[in-house]
């Protein structure tokens, strides 16, 4: 079920009204279940913020601070490669205690950032990210053939990344941050159109349900990094 990582053609789109009632159904809960995980992470970062106890406990302790980061590794392979066997109420709580896990890694933003530059880059992101999934959904383009060249450019990012830890280029970080904004805008739309062509199959009700939480948790992942690499081109932060 996990589309990103297999070179898998999602079902064709026939129609009718059965497939376009568990199309919309499962977008909708798709949608619905994103906006739940942002509004975790966002209550957990603020919360993590505004407390110097709990930022002292979450990342000045390493053992916590990697714990957590292992975590959210597990969780992201987990969920989608047990997806079939895990039942629907443990796959959403796996995504709400990955959503709470991403906020508290978020909190930082809130002492780096000024609050205007985070604001306003959410709204843009917002904007981006809307105007990429309505696209996604409604285009009559077959989105598929570019996902394995998105998988290999995101494995590259990541390694992008991992390099620049130790190189400390600004100039490498902010190729990486255009490039992060580029790809998950791409994927964006694509994942939308997998969710959509996915749900027009002829699926169960508790898997319908698992993929409407296997889409929140891909969609809510491509608005976060999207949010992030916006946040450190717009730069402001408070030193």
């Amino acid at each position: 079920m996990e589309y990103r990582n297999q070179n898998m053609t999602p079902p064709p789109y026939y129609g009718g009204q059965a497939v376009t009632t568990q199309t919309n159904s499962v977008m909708k809960r798709v949608y619905v279940r994103m906006f739940v995980g942002m509004l975790i992470s966002a209550f957990c970062a603020l919360g993590v913020a505004s407390s110097p106890a709990a930022m002292q406990f979450f990342f000045a302790n390493q053992i916590v601070f990697w714990g957590i980061f292992i975590g959210m590794l597990v969780m992201a392979f987990v969920i989608p490669a047990r997806l079939t066997r895990m039942s629907t109420a443990t796959c959403l709580l796996l995504f709400c205690i990955f959503a709470a896990a991403m906020g508290i890694w978020l909190a930082p933003i809130f002492v780096i950032y000024r609050l205007g530059t985070i604001v306003y880059t959410f709204f843009i992101t917002a904007g981006m990210f809307g105007a990429m999934s309505i696209y996604g959904y409604f285009t009559k383009s077959d989105l598929s053939k570019y996902g394995t060249y998105m998988v290999m450019a995101l494995w590259g990012l990541i390694i992008a990344i991992v390099v620049n830890i130790f190189l400390k280029s600004s100039g490498l970080e902010w190729v990486i941050s255009i490039v992060g904004v580029l790809l998950f805008t791409g994927l964006t739309a694509w994942d939308t159109q997998m969710v959509k062509r996915l749900s027009a199959a002829n699926l169960d009700p508790q898997m319908a349900d698992k993929l409407a939480t296997m889409g929140a948790l891909n969609l809510y992942l491509d608005f976060i990094n999207l949010f992030l690499f916006l946040l450190r081109i717009f730069g402001g932060s408070r030193n």
